[in-house]
């Protein structure tokens, strides 16, 4: 089932993978001044990213012919380029080719990239303020996650389902706006861009 998407009269789609990509772009959007709905500009959930082809198929050259682009996880990428050359798009052989279309990969994921763009302290400070400090000793503790890094500890502790949900836009507030990863405001920017906003999201 294909989601119904924000703005009233779209121009431009940015498809993401899940809930929490989607809230984290329309809380960097906010926290950068862009009114996305106000441009035309919808965030798409996919629920998940092996579902991109219906999207493409009904947002892309060969159906409402909107901007489209898009933020997914490394390791989808292979999937991904082969859909967009199914919907038309042309070849997309490399990384380049990808954000030539406007799509920008998270390496691996977003958790792991606002981990590595906050550090590991400040992510601590925002489960803390939520009460799950002693949720994460626990975690810790555990034989699999015992002795591993933090960051990798951080990154499965925001894996939950729920969690990544109601985390991610904490976690965008949380972010000097001089450290957001490269993607989330590449691919905003790619957006903007597309439909002649004339704004720069790389500006507090």
């Amino acid at each position: 089932m294909v989601r119904r998407y924000a703005a009233t009269n779209p121009r431009a789609v940015i498809l993401v993978e899940g809930v929490s990509d989607r809230l984290a772009l329309e809380t960097l959007a906010s926290r950068r001044r862009i009114a996305l709905s106000a441009h035309g500009i919808s965030v798409v959930s996919m629920d998940g990213a092996g579902n991109i082809g219906r999207y493409l198929e009904l947002f892309g050259p060969h159906g409402s012919g909107l901007t489209i682009s898009g933020l997914y996880d490394a390791a989808e990428e292979a999937d991904i380029r082969r859909a967009l050359e199914r919907a038309g798009f042309g070849s997309v052989r490399t990384r380049a080719d990808m954000n030539r279309f406007g799509f920008y990969a998270c390496d691996a994921d977003l958790e792991e990239e606002l981990i590595r763009a906050l550090g590991a302290d400040a992510v601590l400070e925002v489960i803390e303020a939520r009460g799950e400090l002693g949720s994460f000793r626990t975690l810790q503790k555990q034989p699999e996650w015992r002795g591993r890094a933090v960051e990798q500890q951080l990154r499965r502790f925001l894996g939950n389902a729920s969690r990544k949900i109601e985390c991610a836009p904490l976690l965008i507030q949380a972010l000097d706006l001089s450290s957001v990863p490269r993607p989330l405001d590449a691919v905003l920017a790619h957006s903007l861009a597309a439909i002649g906003a004339g704004l720069s999201p790389l500006k507090p």
